[in-house]
């Protein structure tokens, strides 16, 4: 039986993992939960994973993994899964797994031309796969995601789209020509794409010179 606030703190990361592909910070954690250190964190971390309920991946920040929910819970995807992307390996027992196409390299910091047909396929875990929906896989290359749990080599799982909320995680298609993984924000008719290091300024754009194409759903690491 959990306590309020383990709850309380397994059903933020499970929205954020949702919404985002990766876990929420210590930081983002603590003001979530209005706690006044990062301390009382980490004793709810360990909490959940005493009980079962998330398993942290070692040496890798923000890597969580949530294996389970509360009965009468909805279930959450593992967002953060170790998986070889060259072979595709089996799911987990009970699992259930999905394969997208990895169609070549985004940017994490300066856009680089992004490859657009197919080189490869990725097994993914359903739950990350949204019904009806077109998904696809890219290697990040580059650094400017790392503060979002993002690194250079890592696979991200994309959901094929247009259109985009500002604070989302998207792939950017610059002029036609260049593509980028940056959080999406918006101000009037300028697009500002923000990376997740402060070594990278804002990338601003006129609205017609950024097209969406597709938005985050899933993070898969390689180990």
């Amino acid at each position: 039986m959990l306590t309020r606030k383990q709850l309380d703190l397994l059903k933020f990361i499970q929205k954020r993992m949702v919404k985002d592909g990766v876990p929420p910070s210590f930081d983002e954690m603590k003001e979530a939960l209005n706690l006044r250190s990062k301390s009382g964190i980490h004793r709810l971390i360990t909490a959940l994973e005493e009980r079962g309920f998330i398993h942290r991946l070692a040496h890798r920040a923000r890597a969580i993994e949530i294996i389970k929910m509360p009965d009468g819970m909805e279930g959450a995807p593992s967002n953060v899964v170790s998986a070889d992307f060259r072979a595709p390996r089996e799911p987990a027992i009970g699992a259930q797994a999905g394969a997208v196409p990895l169609v070549g390299r985004i940017a994490a910091g300066t856009p680089i031309e992004a490859l657009q047909h197919t080189v490869d396929h990725v097994t993914v875990p359903q739950a990350m796969l949204a019904p009806s929906a077109e998904h696809y896989a890219l290697e990040v290359k580059g650094d400017s995601m790392v503060d979002a749990g993002i690194h250079e080599g890592d696979i991200v799982v994309v959901q094929r789209q247009d259109a985009a909320d500002d604070g989302d995680i998207v792939v950017a298609l610059v002029e036609d020509q260049e593509a980028t993984l940056k959080t999406l924000r918006r101000n009037g008719r300028v697009v500002e794409l923000h990376a997740a290091n402060p070594a990278y300024e804002p990338q601003r754009y006129a609205d017609a010179q950024v097209k969406i194409q597709g938005r985050m759903v899933g993070l898969i690491r390689t180990y």
